[in-house]
């Protein structure tokens, strides 16, 4: 399976070649600031999965956290691409919303549902799991 995507001005261009690990949805407070409030619609695959095929990423960490997040985004118009933890070594977490067809996303988990907010909807068929399965 091959998918590709983008940032929203277009700078940033990438590929993934290979099967997904998961597709969720994380409800985590640090994913509600990033997105401005709704939780985080997500795919991972294996790192070497990813690459870049135009532009370069800029990086964000927070130092101050113990497991701190690595977030990729584009420097120009700040589309939020992907991120790595130290939770799930080897993988890219990417943000559905920068696939070019991000219709082919179906979540089955729902992760950190401890921080969800009262207008935030986990379908039916999802399992949801206070912080993260296992």
């Amino acid at each position: 399976m091959a998918l590709h995507g983008k940032c929203y001005c277009g700078d940033v261009h990438y590929e993934l070649n290979g099967d997904p690990q998961a597709s969720l949805q994380c409800y985590c407070r640090e994913c509600q600031y990033i997105s401005g409030g709704n939780p985080a619609a997500l795919i991972i695959f294996p790192k070497e999965a990813f690459h870049l095929t135009q532009g370069e990423l800029s990086e964000f960490r927070r130092d101050d956290l113990d497991m701190a997040v690595t977030r990729y985004f584009c420097s120009n118009c700040g589309t939020g691409i992907g991120s790595e933890t130290p939770n799930r070594p080897g993988a890219m977490i990417i943000k559905v919303g920068t696939l070019d067809d991000p219709s082919i996303f179906a979540p089955t988990v729902a992760i950190f549902t401890c921080d969800k907010q009262d207008f935030h909807h986990i379908p039916e068929e999802v399992s949801a799991f206070d912080k993260r399965p296992g």
